[in-house]
């Protein structure tokens, strides 16, 4: 069975811990974000067409870029703005508002251009070659339907920054490895040789092996109808300003809902990620010791001059 594979990249993120855009930010001295070693592992998974959603922060050079890297590269790009009223609300207030829904509405902003199986990720999470080989499996057996998704979870003691308490979703599952809850923590973090988190004012202890979601979901194109009957209720919820609609949340829903199922997978490769602007000389070391082992060439785009 053969599908076109999409990436969706969730750009759109202000990264207000990292204090910048840490989406274009180059890593390397070859000036490669992690969302393009995100595109050139899926690109060399099999994956032919990436969609990027993105708010209208993201510099124009930066868009060039990646129109020249699809052109030469050969895969089909899409750009997608994700705005405030990029799905629109009859007789809604936007003036209390700063900011767009969050990243279940950027995932709904791209409707229009994914008609087919598709993976979601974040811009500023490196997830690992194998990740993306491994959703791809998932797609090519025709393991994704309108009932069935997938995600691809990491042992929590892999997600960790040294930098500060990071946000997490501890994953739930029944014995067949399906997905029965998230969990949204905010404040995980090792303390000596613990991980722990905070609730209710104590600390919760958890095991290393902990699987979390770090927003790597294989979805079918079904979500949509889901995200915009869930979107439409929460705008009848009247949100505070500041609300959003999460995935996880609507991901919750269906399968509370018994919508779909989500198998959980472990991922076999290393997650590295930048939530502060200090991870990023981890993120680096650990990108240029990928270089020396011959796993990324030291310019991923050697076809282009950048």
């Amino acid at each position: 069975m053969s599908f076109k594979k999409t990436v969706l990249i969730l750009a759109g993120g202000l990264g207000s811990r990292y204090k910048g855009l840490k989406q274009v930010d180059g890593i390397l001295d070859n000036g490669s974000p992690i969302l393009e070693y995100s595109i050139y592992d899926a690109l060399e998974s099999g994956f032919q067409k990436i969609v990027i959603v993105v708010n209208k922060l993201i510099p124009e050079s930066y868009i060039e870029r990646l129109n020249t890297l699809s052109e030469s590269e050969g895969f089909e790009l899409h750009w997608v703005y994700q705005e405030m009223n990029s799905i629109p609300i009859h007789n809604f207030d936007y003036s209390e508002r700063q900011k767009p829904w969050g990243t279940a509405h950027a995932v709904l902003c791209a409707r229009e251009v994914v008609q087919e199986p598709f993976i979601m990720i974040n811009a500023d999470d490196f997830y690992g070659r194998k990740t993306y080989q491994l959703a791809a499996d998932e797609i090519e057996r025709g393991h994704i339907s309108d009932s069935q998704f997938g995600t691809v979870a990491y042992p929590v003691d892999t997600t960790l920054s040294g930098n500060g308490t990071v946000a997490r979703g501890i994953c739930t599952l029944d014995s067949e490895n399906y997905l029965i809850k998230v969990d949204e923590q905010t404040s995980i973090q090792k303390v000596n040789d613990s991980i722990i988190y905070t609730e209710n004012g104590k600390n919760i202890e958890i095991a290393p092996d902990t699987l979390v979601s770090m927003n790597f979901f294989i979805f079918h194109p079904a979500i949509f109808d889901a995200l915009d009957t869930y979107f439409s209720d929460f705008i009848a919820s009247n949100p505070l300003p500041t609300q959003e609609f999460y995935i996880p949340s609507a991901v919750q829903r269906m399968i509370d809902e018994k919508r779909a199922k989500v198998l959980v997978k472990a991922s076999p490769s290393q997650w590295m990620g930048v939530t502060y602007a200090d991870d990023k000389k981890s993120i680096r070391d650990f990108l240029i010791s990928e270089i020396q082992n011959n796993r990324y060439p030291e310019n991923l785009w050697t076809s282009m001059t950048l």
